[in-house]
């Protein structure tokens, strides 16, 4: 009998705050012990948010039972590091880079750096509610201007998940049932 064994990439996105992390934490273990399971080994992570940190400190934890899992770190700042950087994120990842397409992103590095995990993954976990909306942004010396014709970060990256016919895992809604 032979046994082949499959290679999986899973990317986390999700909103810079988590409601209930608490009851979320339990739920991230039970998803990611259940691809790892299907082979998943590879898991791709940018930074930035709760979201992003609880799953890290998830794989890590899992790493004991795991330990071939590799967690790496997509950078969307600094282009070229230096050893001891290098060093320090190489303390929680077993690889990092910066995509060298986003060279010249500009504002929109962030977006372009989640389109790349998107892209390299065959699973993407989010965090994503549907109806939020980012906090208002002062407009120079005009007064607090609500902001809601912005799409957030983890919108777009969602809805490019979709549009690239991505399996996604959406913790925000099963944990709303």
């Amino acid at each position: 009998v032979t046994v082949i064994l499959l290679s999986m990439t899973v990317c986390f996105i999700g909103h810079r705050n988590v409601d209930n992390p608490e009851e979320l934490v339990p739920r991230i273990h039970e998803i990611t012990r259940r691809l790892i399971s299907c082979g998943a080994d590879t898991f791709l992570f940018g930074s930035k948010s709760q979201f992003d940190k609880i799953c890290l400190n998830t794989i890590t934890d899992l790493k004991q039972d795991f330990p071939s899992l590799k967690r790496i770190y997509i950078r969307a700042e600094y282009p070229v590091i230096d050893s001891n950087y290098q060093a320090y994120l190489l303390q929680f990842y077993e690889e990092t880079y910066f995509p060298e397409n986003l060279e010249k992103a500009g504002r929109s590095i962030y977006i372009q750096r989640n389109q790349v995990m998107i892209d390299k993954s065959d699973i993407c976990v989010f965090y994503y509610n549907s109806s939020y909306a980012p906090p208002q942004k002062a407009q120079g010396k005009k007064a607090l201007t609500p902001c809601n014709h912005i799409k957030s970060g983890t919108a777009m990256a969602y809805a490019y998940a979709k549009q690239k016919n991505k399996q996604i895992i959406n913790l925000y809604e099963e944990s709303r049932g």
